[in-house]
């Protein structure tokens, strides 16, 4: 299980901009490591939406902000485009990373179980420490929080 304090598991992954993102490609730089369950969803569009928002500001503090969820490379270039995101988005196919990061979950639906991604965020720091963990995330304000957490590392 990840805890703060720990280091963060390695990852590499795909984005729809074709590059592969790696968990050393942000060494230097805090990086957010945002899981959500699926492309063009409300609650995955509006947190990614918020995300893309508050960018200028991640990024003016030299924060580096991922989205990650198991849609394919394509899904997600459809979904930055139909949306107009800025944030980048790792496809993560094979489940590894969400495994590894532990926000692959039993969910529950209508009396039915199955098992999806959590809605989490990871907030790593230069050093690919996990600084602070959000679980179950509730969207509406919670890119703000993450940024005022993120900045707060100094």
């Amino acid at each position: 299980m990840v805890e703060t304090g720990k280091k963060a598991p390695k990852f590499k992954m795909p984005t729809d901009t074709g590059e592969t993102v790696t968990l050393d490609s942000f060494k230097g730089r805090k990086l957010v490591l945002y899981f959500y369950p699926k492309d063009d969803t409300s609650g995955c569009t509006k947190e990614a939406i918020a995300f893309s928002e508050l960018l200028p500001a991640f990024e003016e503090a030299g924060i580096a902000v991922l989205g990650v969820s198991k849609d394919t490379v394509q899904k997600h270039a459809k979904f930055r485009e139909k949306h107009e995101l800025t944030v980048p988005l790792a496809s993560d196919e094979e489940g590894e990373t969400v495994e590894a990061y532990g926000v692959w979950v039993e969910k529950s639906m209508y009396g039915k179980t199955y098992m999806g991604i959590e809605r989490a965020t990871f907030l790593i720091d230069e050093k690919g420490i996990v600084r602070e963990i959000w679980h179950k995330v509730k969207v509406p304000g919670h890119a703000e929080v993450v940024l005022e957490a993120a900045t707060a590392l100094g």
